[in-house]
């Protein structure tokens, strides 16, 4: 589940509330997006992130659509919701399914060894990492927020290519820990996305890990 939000947007904090409480269950991976397209109101994201907003927007043209907006949250990939509205969340979650299994372990040498088996009649995908912070929280002292303490979860800090998944062969890595993750990042998520024509395609397999 990737969450669009804005500390400046009142529609917000319902759906970062909502994030938070499926963050919990085992068989969903969180990450909240932190966009920033709603600085200008007077209340500038402390986690907004320019990439941010361009993932959104790039989900957005990878669907034919000229339109973003916040609270979003996008399903594996292949479909976005009103992050806040708890039915149209439910519906999407009891349809969605990864197919791929992402493995993880750690040898004990300060690594992550990330294992993906093949699976063929699929396109190869790209496996990403993506950083997160288990949880902040923030007095909002301007914009439609203002004078609202509110916390959040599963902020994401950075995103990088970590290589490819090959359907035949699967992908087998190796990440040094030190380097993906930080004081500030405290958790991370494997993606194994596929890609439309240079635009985000759907999620087929992922996994996360604190520390």
């Amino acid at each position: 589940l990737e969450l669009f939000t804005s500390q400046g947007c009142s529609s917000c904090p319902d759906a970062d509330a909502l994030l938070e409480e499926l963050g919990e269950r085992q068989d969903v991976i969180a990450l909240a997006y932190h966009v920033d397209y709603w600085d200008y109101i007077g209340w500038e994201d402390t986690f907004g992130d320019k990439e941010n907003s361009k993932r959104q927007r790039d989900y957005a043209a990878a669907w034919g659509s000229s339109r973003i907006f916040t609270p979003q949250l996008v399903v594996n990939g292949e479909c976005g919701v009103v992050g806040s509205k708890r039915d149209k969340v439910d519906a999407a979650l009891a349809t969605a399914k990864l197919g791929l299994e992402v493995k993880l372990s750690e040898p004990g040498d300060d690594t992550l060894d990330i294992s993906i088996a093949g699976r063929e009649g699929h396109a190869e995908a790209v496996v990403w990492l993506v950083t997160y912070r288990e949880r902040a929280e923030v007095d909002v002292d301007r914009g439609e927020n203002q004078g609202k303490r509110i916390a959040y979860t599963h902020i994401v800090t950075g995103r990088q290519v970590l290589g490819m998944w090959d359907p035949v062969r699967g992908a087998a890595l190796k990440l040094p820990l030190d380097e993906g993750l930080t004081d500030e990042a405290n958790g991370a998520a494997i993606l194994v996305q596929q890609d439309k024509d240079g635009l985000p395609g759907p999620i087929i397999g992922a996994a996360s890990f604190t520390r």
